[in-house]
């Protein structure tokens, strides 16, 4: 049986994408997106802020380069991958990342609220 590796998040991006180079040259984009969880804590519900780092590749790493900056909302459709690897200091690390199929850039909320909140002010009655 196949396994089914599909991860579908939206969240604010929590610091501006680090855009770098493969040696082919390939462009590669990381961001980090955080989102929150609720979690019931002693009869009340508690939100609990989470980061995770998502990889875009090619064109689509060079948009969010060049577009994409800390609080935009964006959905992400991607995989979840691991990766084991040696710090500097000799310990052993794990992370997990999302590698990122397709990424949508959401409207600001602030920027459509401030818009109708306008509108509706130069409206006569």
């Amino acid at each position: 049986m196949r396994n089914i590796n599909r991860v579908v998040l939206t969240g604010g991006v929590a610091q501006d994408p680090e855009m770098r180079r493969t040696r082919a040259g390939a462009a590669v984009a990381t961001l980090r997106i955080a989102f929150t969880t609720q979690q019931k804590l002693d009869g009340a519900w508690q939100e609990r802020s989470n980061y995770i780092d998502v990889e875009l590749f090619g064109a689509q790493a060079e948009s969010a380069a060049r577009y994409l900056k800390r609080g935009r909302q964006v959905a992400v459709d991607g995989r979840l991958e691991w990766r084991e690897y040696e710090g500097r200091d000799h310990v052993r690390r794990q992370v997990h990342r999302v590698v990122a199929d397709n990424v949508q850039y959401l409207p600001d909320a602030r920027a459509t609220s401030v818009t109708r909140a306008t509108a509706e002010e130069a409206t006569p009655e």
